[in-house]
């Protein structure tokens, strides 16, 4: 009987596929794992090509310096310092889903102070990316309500938080692309 349920099932679906010119999905079903990591990626994507975007001279703009009659961006952080708090914010929310160390020049939310040019700070960024990826890499439905020693979030939100996190970020240096006449390649046509 469960052979012929196969086989009636079968011959109901390979038309209906045919139909639709749908074959068979190849991909292995979802994870906790991979669904978090094409999230890190897509933020990764904004993000990275935003800070590629903005030339290395424009590392230092802050909306400060243009003087926008009612505004008070006074202490705002420049663009670089905004790209090096995304990537210091991802190194502290993910390192404890990986258990890696904190890089030794790591100095909290800024980020390493040793960093000033345009590609030292990608790079920073881009490490953090890959330390974001392994963490994602790292849940699983066992644990991803576990916090991590030293934590009281569970795996599941600092993952999903870094990414959150960054978005905040990502739509401050849009807008301070587009303060300097530059359109971010997320809105871009093709």
């Amino acid at each position: 009987m469960k052979i012929a349920r196969l086989i009636l099932s079968s011959a109901l679906l390979i038309p209906a596929l045919a139909a639709t010119g749908q074959a068979p999905s190849a991909e292995p079903p979802a994870t906790v794992a991979s669904v978090v990591d094409r999230q890190v990626s897509s933020i990764e994507k904004l993000v990275t090509e935003a800070a590629e975007a903005m030339p290395a001279e424009k590392y230092d703009f802050s909306p400060e310096g243009a003087k926008i009659p009612g505004s008070d961006y006074k202490g705002v952080r420049t663009f670089g310092q905004q790209v090096r708090h995304i990537a210091a914010s991802n190194y502290a929310i993910w390192i404890p889903l990986t258990g890696e160390k904190v890089p030794d020049n790591w100095k909290g939310g800024n980020g390493p102070d040793d960093l000033k040019t345009k590609e030292q700070i990608l790079k920073f960024l881009k490490d953090s990316y890959a330390l974001g990826h392994r963490a994602a890499a790292s849940l699983s439905a066992e644990n991803m309500l576990q916090a991590p020693e030293g934590s009281k979030s569970v795996r599941l939100h600092r993952a999903t938080f870094g990414v959150a996190h960054a978005y905040d970020h990502y739509g401050q240096m849009v807008e301070y692309l587009r303060m300097n006449g530059i359109t971010p390649p997320a809105s871009r046509g093709n």
